[in-house]
């Protein structure tokens, strides 16, 4: 059964009908994993984006906002049942959110098929780059092969020879080692998936420490890095092994993870040591409203309520169609908390990206701090197989 968590109404009481049809409001539906192992992921999507439409009062185009969010549980099926529902009973035009790659794919036909449009706030898989791209589906995140792409660009810099790969077996993981091995030209010892949600490494960890590579490249998102990061530790291994990821470790299992995550290196497009006013402000914004420091996914969160925002004022203040909208979306130019943004043809982002290391700031807090920037304006690889169904709006 779905579990429904809340409609929350930002702005004037609930109204009947359509949202496109009412002029002073705009429904938006939410997914994320708001329940299980990957529930703090989910928790950080909307949080964000709860903050960006708070500041915009509460309005998103000018629209009073009625966002209705729903939990996918972890679970594809529950992310396709909350997809269907939005789009056939609530009737919203717009569905956004999402922080699995293995529930967007289940979620995502339901909303296009319906005419819809959809906004990935983090899941970002290869299928809908390349040619399974739609001109109705955009990623404010990234697509998953560019943080590890960009990883393995550095990893050849500093001469890493001889590379052990882990990761969770699911769509991300694949899409993970698939764009690290396409840049990364040194030699794979061993090359690991393991299930999803599992929480003890020790004979994987076992197997590492027998092979002693030059480095390890790891990817577990939510409970399973926590887990992950912390064993390797207590094993004496993450002295010995330099460890490396990408959009991992981020601020919301940093507290979790504590002092085993110091010295990991990753690659991504934000952080909150990131120097531009706006990010110094949602950060602070968001410490202040939530007492915690943002993370990856709640600054995309923040980008995307702004992003409709913007792209509603570009189409006249109104929703309009599927496509007038789509075509706002690729063309307007909004402020970011990462600074330079804008889409690929394929409607996935091009940005920066940056090497991180995870330190204590100031005030003691663990944080991915900016090392350097390892790619300028990066694109994902699958945007020359994206052939649109019609012309890009």
């Amino acid at each position: 059964m779905l579990k429904e968590i809340a409609t929350a109404l930002f702005g004037l009481a609930l109204m009947q009908g359509s949202a496109h049809a009412a002029n002073d409001q705009i429904k938006i539906g939410f997914i994320a994993s708001l329940s299980g192992g990957q529930a703090t992921l989910g928790r950080d999507i909307l949080d964000g984006f709860k903050l960006g439409v708070s500041s915009l009062d509460g309005k998103l185009g000018g629209l009073s906002a009625d966002v209705i969010t729903m939990d996918d549980q972890g679970r594809p099926d529950a992310g396709a049942q909350a997809a269907q529902k939005l789009v056939e009973s609530d009737r919203v035009p717009i569905v956004t959110g999402i922080n699995l790659s293995n529930v967007l794919l289940a979620a995502v036909p339901k909303v296009l098929d319906a005419g819809k449009i959809f906004l990935s706030l983090n899941a970002g898989p290869s299928e809908l780059a390349g040619k399974g791209c739609s001109p109705h589906f955009f990623s404010v995140s990234h697509q998953n092969d560019t943080g590890p792409e960009t990883m393995g660009i550095y990893l050849n810099s500093i001469g890493v020879k001889n590379l052990y790969i882990m990761a969770a077996n699911f769509a991300a993981g694949k899409d993970m080692v698939t764009g690290l091995k396409r840049t990364y030209k040194g030699k794979i010892a061993a090359e690991i998936y393991t299930q999803m949600g599992q929480l003890d490494y020790s004979a994987e960890l076992a197997k590492m420490r027998s092979v002693n590579p030059d480095a390890l490249f790891a990817f577990y998102p939510g409970g399973m890095g926590v887990n992950f990061f912390k064993q390797m530790d207590q094993a004496g291994l993450k002295g010995k092994i330099p460890v490396y990821s990408s959009f991992i470790p981020d601020q919301d299992s940093l507290p979790a993870m504590g002092d085993a995550s110091l010295g990991v290196q990753s690659t991504g497009y934000w952080s909150v040591t990131l120097d531009n006013p706006l990010n110094k402000k949602f950060v602070a914004d968001f410490v202040k409203t939530y007492k915690r420091l943002p993370s990856t996914r709640a600054a995309v969160g923040y980008d995307g309520a702004r992003l409709i925002d913007a792209a509603l004022k570009e189409n006249g203040g109104k929703f309009g169609s599927a496509d007038s909208f789509a075509k706002a979306l690729h063309s307007v130019n909004f402020q970011s908390v990462r600074g330079n943004f804008k889409f690929n043809t394929n409607n996935f982002p091009i940005q920066n990206f940056y090497l991180f290391k995870v330190e204590k700031d100031k005030d003691g807090n663990l944080v991915n701090a900016v090392v350097k920037t390892v790619a300028t304006a990066y694109k994902d690889h699958y945007a020359s197989q994206c052939k649109m169904s019609k012309a890009n709006p």
